[in-house]
């Protein structure tokens, strides 16, 4: 994947986990599908407006619910069967840190010296 495509990847995947746990069907395991739309973005800038966007759709679904529909099992499945609805964030933080962390590796191998993420 591209810089651009990794960005816009943790964008989708923000996306799949609200999906995931919101919809009748569960989560979309259809991965090949989902790479391939992947393969059309191209702009770092449009990935990025991406990734800001699927986060505040994150924050307005947990601020929209209530402890009780947080706490409630995600169905049995391949995809966290059984956790509560809140443990998605996790997920989706342990997803954004291995692709933050990939794009160091990257970024240290073409000789550049990522800026430190937390803080000055």
């Amino acid at each position: 994947m591209t810089a651009a495509q990794h960005v816009a990847h943790v964008a989708e995947t923000i996306l799949w986990f609200l999906q995931g746990v919101s919809r009748a069907e569960g989560f979309d395991l259809n991965f090949e599908a989902q790479a391939k739309e992947l393969a059309n973005v191209s702009s770092l800038a449009a990935a990025r407006q991406m990734l800001d966007a699927a986060y505040a759709n994150a924050v307005t679904f947990l601020r929209s619910r209530s402890a009780d529909e947080l706490a409630k099992p995600i169905p049995n499945g391949p995809i966290m069967g059984g956790q509560p609805v809140s443990n998605i964030v996790w997920g989706m933080i342990e997803h954004a840190a291995h692709h933050r962390g990939a794009l160091t590796v990257y970024s240290r191998l073409l000789g550049k010296v990522p800026p430190m993420p937390y803080g000055g």
